[in-house]
């Protein structure tokens, strides 16, 4: 009897709820995929399915013919991977020195850093379209890549800094004992410890680069376009292309799914890191 009954509770307090979360979770990218394949004669009809009738491929085969999502693609990934390199060789040095140097200011800069993520992005755009257009950058991958790394970088030291900060300092002090200078100790023991954590950080760097919309559509043009860019032309004033819509959302995700595919141990490990201590 009470196994039934432990049975039961375990069913509704733990299966139950997760496979609900489940399917909430997953049902917009189901129902967007199944979008994708069906032709326009199905998208527009009062005889409503919700699988498709006769699956098609064409707007995948339109939207790579008809439009420039091909080369607005390039643009993100041109963007998000340089984004997610500066971002991360600036604040995995500043990370470092935060977490092993004691200076006059440290704690005032570190709170600076975490103030200016309660802040709006949006209110970078004016300043940020001002410079840029008097330096030259302005509809270039290098200004929106220095667009998005005014608010990747502080978050990323913050969680840079936590993750130093749980490796011991006892491993530098031994390799500056063998003969190591500072440079060498942190190149060859500090670094290859902190790669799950730069991976992490990395990944939240190239997502937030990839699917940022706000900047990307200030700060570029027809040549510098981007994904988010490029689906919202699709949202027209009085018609929606529903087919080239769904079928672009499906392939803006396929490379985020790729990569958590490929580092997700990495992942793991970079995101519980510091959660238990020995």
């Amino acid at each position: 009897m009470r196994i039934r009954k432990n049975k039961f509770v375990l069913l509704f307090v733990v299966y139950l709820p997760v496979l609900f979360f489940f399917i909430f979770t997953i049902f917009p990218f189901l129902w967007t995929f199944i979008t994708s394949l069906k032709p326009s004669g199905e998208l527009f009809t009062s005889n409503f399915k919700i699988l498709p009738v006769e699956p098609t491929l064409q707007n995948y085969f339109n939207l790579f013919k008809n439009t420039d999502f091909l080369h607005n693609m390039i643009n993100s990934f041109v963007v998000a991977l340089s984004t997610c390199i500066i971002s991360l060789f600036i604040s995995l040095l500043a990370a470092y020195a935060f977490s092993r140097y004691n200076f006059k200011g440290k704690y005032f800069f570190m709170t600076a850093f975490l103030t200016i993520n309660m802040f709006p992005a949006v209110l970078l755009l004016i300043p940020l379209y001002s410079i840029f257009r008097q330096v030259g950058l302005l509809y270039s991958h290098l200004g929106l890549t220095i667009a998005y790394s005014t608010f990747t970088v502080p978050f990323s030291v913050w969680l840079l800094t936590g993750y130093l900060n749980g490796l011991p300092v006892s491993l530098e002090e031994a390799a500056l004992i063998d003969g190591c200078s500072r440079f060498q100790s942190f190149l060859r023991i500090i670094l290859p410890l902190t790669i799950p954590g730069v991976i992490s950080t990395g990944i939240y760097i190239f997502i937030t680069a990839w699917n940022e919309f706000t900047f990307a559509v200030m700060f570029t043009n027809q040549a510098t376009r981007t994904i988010p860019v490029a689906l919202q032309a699709f949202n027209g004033e009085y018609v929606i292309q529903w087919g080239l819509l769904t079928a672009g959302g499906v392939l803006t995700s396929i490379p985020i799914v790729l990569i958590f595919l490929i580092v997700q141990k990495q992942l793991v490990q970079g995101l519980t890191a510091g959660a238990v201590k020995g």
